[in-house]
């Protein structure tokens, strides 16, 4: 076989285009081929009329794969049309997409290397490209996949934010909690954000929402009261967010308690037993168990604020609304009759919002797949050393957590 013969089989080239003549640069490790066509007529790019040509662009450069290890590189003049409609364009070549350097098996090479590096740098040291073309790859792929994906119903989603820079500077991320895969992504973290997303939707979209996850969040619950046909009857607020509270008044009752007694005895038994309160009851660690055992059944405040912790955790068995209601009534007076002022107030907060929390019962959805996604951008973030435009991370998570077709055809 020819080595032409050889090269068009590789890179897929059929008539009318043909490889003219190659050119092997030993000193440099370089290939470059040559690509010519036959006389005959081109679809426009834009609306598909056969026309003849017109004239050629200036000649255009590839990256190929590499040849074993030498650089591939494709060069050709790509023929214009004067479309009656469109007007002069340059028709599209098999081998690569418009505006792109590479060809297409080099962007799924660059977008693989970028998918398992999870950085732009690793990805660039292995093919030998610079930062910005790595980076167009990637923003060309992120544009494709969301071109190419079709409007779905999900019945039920997550929102969450998350910090793009400090000084209080977030997104919104919202994901698909049976999929696993980031739906949207918007600067900023008010009901404007949140409500642009659900104007984006198409009515039928819309409907098909059956529940969704998120934190007490004010802004948030505003834009889904208003632009949502179930309102506020499909908002679910995050079982670990709630527990998150309770935990948080029990540290505050444990850290009073332990000053106080420091101030009056002198010495404290609760001394190094912070992260104790913090476990739950059944993931406490055995080597911890005697000695939270006594502690536990002291008259300590923070074992009493621990208790009414724990007990607030049998509210997620319930599977019956009006049994989980009369559940928690109980257990709220408890909480603001015990005394304990974090408790009373953490308690407070959830009454307030109790019609979101017993909601959880029809809809047992957690934000637990927002908080992965959130775990897997914070990696992306801290390998690229943080982002300074708010554009590149959104492309950057909709790149690792899109679940978006990223390969051109």
């Amino acid at each position: 076989m020819q080595d032409t013969k050889l090269f068009e089989t590789i890179l897929g080239i059929a008539k009318p285009w043909s490889i003219g003549r190659g050119e092997l640069t030993t000193a440099e490790e370089r290939v470059d081929l040559w690509l010519e066509h036959e006389a005959t007529t081109w679809p426009c790019p834009e609306c598909g009329t056969v026309l003849p040509g017109f004239d050629h662009a200036a000649e255009r450069t590839w990256r190929h794969l590499d040849t074993c290890q030498f650089q591939t590189y494709v060069h050709a003049s790509i023929p214009r049309v004067q479309c009656p409609t469109d007007g002069v364009k340059q028709v599209r070549v098999p081998w690569a997409e418009p505006r792109s350097r590479f060809t297409l098996l080099m962007e799924r090479l660059i977008i693989d290397l970028i998918l398992q590096c999870s950085t732009l740098t690793g990805a660039c040291r292995i093919v030998g490209i610079s930062w910005d073309e790595a980076w167009g790859v990637m923003a060309r792929a992120v544009a494709r996949g969301r071109a190419q994906k079709t409007a779905r119903e999900i019945p039920y989603l997550g929102v969450d934010e998350k910090a793009f820079r400090k000084y209080r500077q977030y997104h919104t991320i919202v994901s698909d909690i049976e999929q696993g895969t980031v739906e949207y992504v918007g600067a900023g973290h008010g009901a404007e954000t949140l409500s642009t997303f659900y104007d984006g939707l198409t009515p039928p979209q819309r409907q098909a929402i059956k529940a969704v996850a998120m934190d007490m969040w004010d802004p948030y619950i505003k834009a889904t009261r208003t632009s949502l046909p179930q309102g506020e009857d499909c908002i679910v607020f995050d079982r670990f967010h709630a527990m998150g509270q309770l935990t948080t008044a029990v540290d505050r009752v444990r850290k009073q308690e332990h000053r106080d007694l420091q101030e009056t005895t002198g010495d404290s038994p609760l001394k190094g037993t912070k992260y104790l309160w913090l476990y739950s009851a059944e993931n406490l660690p055995e080597r911890h168990r005697e000695t939270f055992e006594e502690l536990r059944h002291t008259h300590l405040k923070v074992a009493r604020a621990w208790a009414i912790k724990e007990q607030a955790r049998q509210l997620w068995n319930y599977r019956q609304l009006a049994a989980a209601k009369r559940f928690f009534q109980r257990w709220y007076h408890w909480a603001r009759c015990s005394r304990l002022r974090p408790v009373a107030q953490a308690a407070a907060t959830l009454h307030n919002y109790r019609d979101g929390v017993l909601r959880y019962v029809r809809h047992p959805i957690t934000n637990g797949v927002a908080e992965g996604l959130n775990s897997k951008i914070m990696s992306i973030k801290r390998k690229a050393c943080g982002f300074r435009n708010a554009d590149h991370f959104t492309i950057a998570i909709y790149f690792h957590c899109g679940g978006l077709e990223l390969y051109p055809r």
